[in-house]
Formats: structure tokens, sequence, C-alpha cells
């Protein structure tokens, strides 16, 4: 992962997004980290992965409660879209 100062930045920010493409950029002010730099396609890969692991953990927790459950094509008839 590349580090740039915002100094750094401001001095060639073309290379800067150049270098988003392969991995995220983090941006330091004094010392500490105050953003990251991501290309649109790292962001919509992290976002993407993000959401399945929001339904692995909705499945777990549908599943630990042990509720009665409906078939996916049953519902799609109870729902008119079958």
């Amino acid at each position: 992962m590349t580090t740039l100062t915002i100094s750094e930045l401001r001095a060639d920010i073309s290379q800067a997004v150049k270098s988003s493409k392969k991995a995220p950029v983090t941006i330091l002010k004094h010392g500490e980290t105050v953003a990251y730099l991501l290309h649109p396609s790292l962001y919509e890969e992290m976002m993407n992965a993000l959401e399945e692991l929001e339904d692995i953990a909705a499945y777990d927790k549908a599943k630990a409660r042990k509720e009665d459950s409906v078939l996916w094509s049953e519902a799609r008839k109870d729902l008119g879209l079958a």
C-alpha cells in the first residue's frame, strides 16, 4: 500500500490516482492517517464483499432463531411472482 503525506499528494495527485488502481493509498497529515484514496473498482469490490458478509450474518442469525421457514419457490407463488 502506498502512503503519502498531504504535501506529497498535492505535488503529484495524478500518480496517487494511478497508484490507487492497485491498492488503497493512505494519506497522512502530521504522521496520522486522515484519508484513503480508493479506485472505484476497489471500492466496489469492498462494498460487494461487505454486502456478502452482511447477507451471511443475516442468514446465520435467521438460522439461529430456528423458526419455521418457507421455501423461496413457495414464497414466490404466494407473492404471485411464479
